[in-house]
């Protein structure tokens, strides 16, 4: 990525992370959390593929095409579950953030050139620029998003004669089932997502 090489890994690697444990999601819960773990894996493992550092793999320049196939059908998907209700129409905003951001990095928006592929993604796609309001809408986005999800995960206090732990009764759900960890794991695409488009 532009910048520091460090973002660029740390931004992998957190990413990378987050889309295995949403992958370990899908085993548990409703079919509609199911169904939402499967499209934040897909997220979280399509956005540290864009921002693989380009020290460590060169992508070939079709990538791009590739991120807009599949982050298209998973945004038609969204619109057709969004009747749902649901985080469906996040679903939808992030995929279509993604195949923005390929579109950005297509060898023709960088302009020819060795353009491109410098460094990957949506850093790659800073010699393009994006559109400024198209990114700046984005970016007020996922800004809002990440505020609204970390107060959420922010613990309320107990209630007056329940122990701060819950209250006492049955058993902890498992960890691939715990929602507040569902929660930073977007709260952790979010910042991803925010990251990249920065660099449009």
């Amino acid at each position: 990525m532009h910048g520091p090489a460090l973002s660029g890994w740390l931004l992998m690697v957190l990413c990378a992370a987050t889309g295995a444990y949403c992958l370990l999601r899908t085993r548990d819960g409703t079919r509609r959390e199911r169904g939402s773990a499967r499209a934040e894996a897909l997220m979280g493992f399509g956005m540290a593929a864009m921002a693989v550092p380009a020290a460590l793999l060169t992508l070939p320049e079709w990538m791009w095409v590739v991120y807009v196939v599949v982050f298209g059908a998973a945004a038609l998907h969204a619109v057709a579950s969004a009747r749902g209700g649901g985080h469906h129409l996040h679903h939808l905003v992030g995929s279509l953030a993604m195949v923005y951001m390929a579109l950005a990095m297509a060898p023709a928006a960088g302009h020819g050139g060795g353009g491109g592929h410098t460094g990957h993604g949506a850093a790659a796609a800073g010699s393009a620029g994006g559109i400024p309001v198209l990114t700046g809408a984005l970016l007020v986005y996922y800004a809002l998003y990440v505020l609204h999800a970390a107060g959420r995960l922010i613990p309320a206090p107990a209630p007056a004669g329940v122990p701060a732990g819950g209250t006492g009764g049955g058993s902890a759900p498992a960890w691939g089932a715990r929602p507040e960890l569902a929660l930073a794991c977007r709260l952790t695409m979010g910042i991803g997502m925010f990251a990249m488009l920065l660099t449009l």
